[in-house]
């Protein structure tokens, strides 16, 4: 049941800061609503004002500035699925986000709402650390960028400041020769694992320039492997076939996995060396040439080319596709 609140929406970010400096501790900023009004509702979050930011302008627009994609804080999840933009210079983000939760979510489920939540099982968190994701974060008179992986420091814990805003997520899209996969598995509302593999070549060669991997919902926070990436770069394609199940040992040795409702710590261990073999040899298969039509029980498989070679479940899959967990 919720509790009594007041409902403010202010159209200008000053107005916004003013707010929250006004209500210090006893309010929340509201976007989409989708993992706020639950917390509200079970009574693990008090909050006596609301502060409304989708009528703020500039906050639902997605950009083009030069070398990063801008998406606002209040674009939604659908917004981003259906955008000619990010179709055009980063298709695995659209691609990704159509198996955010179901449509109903989506429509009003928000990107910077997604982040700002630092929900340990998020989609996009995972992903867009690879692409060098960082978010803005708005004071009055001040603005700073800080990393993604800096931002979420652990399970619904961030380095928002009380009286800044998040007003929009920054990515770097990945130069053209650049094949990646984002593989999520769960049997429950929320992803157990998402693990997203990025392979960028060397112009005309089959040497991997640059590598990232990243893996979400086992532990606390996403997080990149840097060690196992170092051992991917510079080597050829080719060579990483053979490797694929050591390079996987090594990324089931680094996560920080923890004891939940979706299985032991132990359990997402295994599970994570699992994913990121089969995740590598997929994005190997498409790196040579060749498509590839991996099928995993509990599964969504998204490709670098924005098509969907997922999710293929046993039990009925959620409206339009996709596990049903909000990300």
């Amino acid at each position: 049941m919720l509790r009594p609140f007041a409902l403010h929406r202010p159209s200008r970010l000053d107005d916004v800061v003013d707010l929250l400096v006004e209500h210090r501790g006893d309010s929340a900023l509201y976007a989409g609503g989708t993992e706020l009004l639950l917390l509200l509702k079970e009574g693990l979050l008090r909050a006596g004002n609301l502060i409304d930011v989708k009528r703020v302008p500039g906050l639902g627009k997605i950009t083009v500035e030069p070398g990063s994609i801008v998406i606002g804080a209040t674009v939604t999840h659908r917004a981003v699925e259906r955008s000619a933009v990010l179709h055009a210079a980063c298709p695995i983000v659209p691609a990704v986000a159509r198996h955010v939760a179901n449509v109903r979510v989506r429509n009003v489920g928000t990107v910077g709402g997604n982040l700002a939540f630092a929900d340990p099982h998020s989609d996009l968190a995972t992903l867009f650390l690879t692409l060098d994701g960082s978010v803005r974060l708005w004071r009055r008179g001040q603005e700073r960028e800080v990393s993604l992986a800096e931002f979420v420091r652990g399970p619904y814990e961030t380095a928002r400041r009380e009286d800044e805003v998040l007003t929009a997520v920054c990515l770097r899209p990945w130069p053209p020769t650049t094949f990646a996969a984002y593989v999520k598995f769960g049997m429950y509302e929320r992803p157990t694992l998402g693990i997203a593999v990025v392979l960028a070549l060397a112009a005309g060669t089959l040497r991997v320039a640059d590598a990232r991997l990243a893996v979400g919902c086992v532990g606390p926070r996403p997080r990149r492997l840097l060690a196992v990436e170092s051992l991917v770069r510079g080597r050829m394609v080719t060579d990483l076939v053979a490797d694929a199940e050591h390079l996987a040992t090594g990324a089931m040795e680094s996560v920080e996995a923890v004891d939940d409702l979706h299985g032991s710590a132990e359990y997402k261990r295994h599970m994570t060396g699992v994913f990121v073999r089969r995740t590598l040899e997929i994005v190997i298969a498409r790196a040579m040439g060749r498509e590839s039509h991996a099928r995993f029980p509990h599964t969504a498989v998204v490709t670098s080319a924005g098509a969907s070679e997922g999710p293929v479940s046993s039990a009925p899959p959620g409206p339009e596709g996709g596990l049903d967990g909000t990300g």
